[in-house]
């Protein structure tokens, strides 16, 4: 379809006309997203492709895939392919979120055809992908200023604006503008159709109207019924368009601890996770996560953030009711902030946590009481909201149980967790047997009990 018409087509499935910014709605009773059943106990892997690799190409990330298939990597999501702009530029090579062209890749990580093998591949490894889209902004110099100047936002004086003073690489769309919604969903659509994709990861999705996504998601739904849409963003609202939500506030609450915070103690931790139970709709996917691309190259690593806490909260991460997120060098590990501007090529270190992660993999899916991937799945705490910094949970599908207990503090802990019984309950990761409910917990530890039936 050529894009005039399939822009044309997009307007009167929307019947939008122009419409004005909107803020954030009540959650629905209804909503529009079913999850497909390849996201069900998926986990999810964040690639930047810049530094994926000295080459930082799309075939360099080719030719990992199998290691990621046996990682056991459900999902690849890469961040933004598209053309960066010049004009602004941060940096070398400048961000991944100052788009130039909606529709073409960045030839600083190859051709269109190198990414479609690179789709094809991910396909034929039982894997899904999905691709970074920034609907906000713009770079200054996206083909969109001269041909449609329309489509942004500009002051009084006429001139084209950031969304945030500090983001001075890129300039603000503007959602009133009905025919510039129509052209990004033309976009979005044209890489479902060319390139075969499973969906998208929204950045900033609480900056743009919710009424586009809804609208969005409908149409995108009548393209694949099974795309997954990612959003950065945890208002519950987004659970109407959007299969996933991001958990930052289990994020802070846990780094909050670990750095040893006012008020961001284990009774602090424990609310905010009791809080994922009820403040968010039951089929609503949250992504779990000790550090993402934001998050190592701007804020802190996991080591930073974590200290000598960063694998008991991977721990957490995987066993609590949702999707957990790998970011590319934490299997390494890396203890790197990765640039954001320039070229800065992970050091892959033998893959010393691979082993790690796969373990905790093997467990989120493979398990019926874990792999209970939404909030409809249970958590009963044993031991919640210790001045000790200790916590321990069950979850429990039929007669599969799981424990998981952690000693988030620096000293020895003596804990004791109450269950009708301890027999058959063996440690996932050493097989010990659970004698009795009596832990001695070492500093910064963990131990996940099994019981499966």
């Amino acid at each position: 379809m050529k894009i005039k018409n399939l822009l044309l087509a997009i307007l009167a499935f929307n019947g939008l006309g122009l419409q004005a910014q909107t803020a954030m709605k009540k959650m629905p009773e209804s909503t529009l997203v079913t999850q497909p059943q390849w996201a069900k106990n998926a986990v999810i892997y964040e690639v930047n492709v810049r530094q994926f690799s000295p080459e930082g190409t799309f075939k360099e990330v080719t030719k990992a895939l199998p290691r990621l298939k046996k990682l056991g990597v459900d999902i690849l999501w890469l961040m933004p392919i598209h053309p960066i702009g010049e004009e602004g530029r941060k940096g070398s090579l400048g961000s991944y979120y100052a788009v130039k062209d909606y529709d073409a890749v960045n030839p600083e990580f190859g051709s269109m055809d190198d990414f479609l093998v690179l789709v094809k591949n991910v396909h034929a490894n039982g894997m899904k992908i999905i691709i970074d889209w920034v609907a906000n902004h713009t770079s200054p110099d996206n083909k969109w200023v001269k041909e449609h100047p329309e489509y942004y936002l500009k002051d009084k004086q006429g001139k084209f604006i950031p969304p945030v003073p500090d983001w001075t690489d890129v300039i603000d769309l503007d959602y009133n503008n009905a025919q510039m919604r129509a052209a990004m969903q033309g976009s979005m659509i044209l890489w479902l159709k060319r390139a075969d994709i499973d969906g998208f990861r929204c950045d900033v999705a609480e900056m743009v109207p919710m009424d586009f996504w809804t609208n969005t998601r409908k149409i995108l739904n009548n393209v694949k019924p099974d795309v997954f849409m990612l959003a950065e963003g945890e208002k519950p609202e987004l659970h109407d368009a959007f299969n996933m939500t991001y958990s930052w506030k289990v994020y802070h609450a846990l780094k909050g601890l670990c750095r040893k915070e006012e008020g961001k103690d284990m009774n602090h931790l424990c609310r905010v996770i009791d809080a994922e139970r009820t403040d968010y709709p039951q089929d609503g996917l949250r992504m779990f996560f000790t550090s993402n691309h934001d998050e190592n190259s701007w804020n802190a690593t996991e080591f930073e953030a974590f200290g000598k806490n960063a694998k008991a909260s991977a721990v957490l991460a995987f066993t609590l009711p949702g999707m957990p997120l790998i970011y590319n060098g934490q299997e390494a590990p890396y203890d790197h902030r990765l640039k954001f501007f320039d070229r800065d090529p992970i050091e892959w270190n033998k893959y010393m946590y691979a082993d790690f992660y796969e373990s905790l993999v093997k467990l989120h899916k493979q398990n019926p009481a874990i792999n209970q991937w939404n909030n409809k799945g249970s958590l009963e705490w044993l031991i919640k909201g210790s001045d000790k910094n200790v916590m321990a949970f069950m979850r429990t599908e039929g007669k599969n149980k799981v424990v998981v207990v952690l000693n988030l503090s620096d000293e020895n802990q003596e804990a004791e967790i109450k269950l009708p019984s301890f027999a058959g309950f063996k440690e996932w990761f050493t097989g010990n047997l659970l004698q009795n409910g009596n832990l001695s917990l070492p500093p910064n530890s963990w131990r996940v009990y099994v019981l499966n039936q």
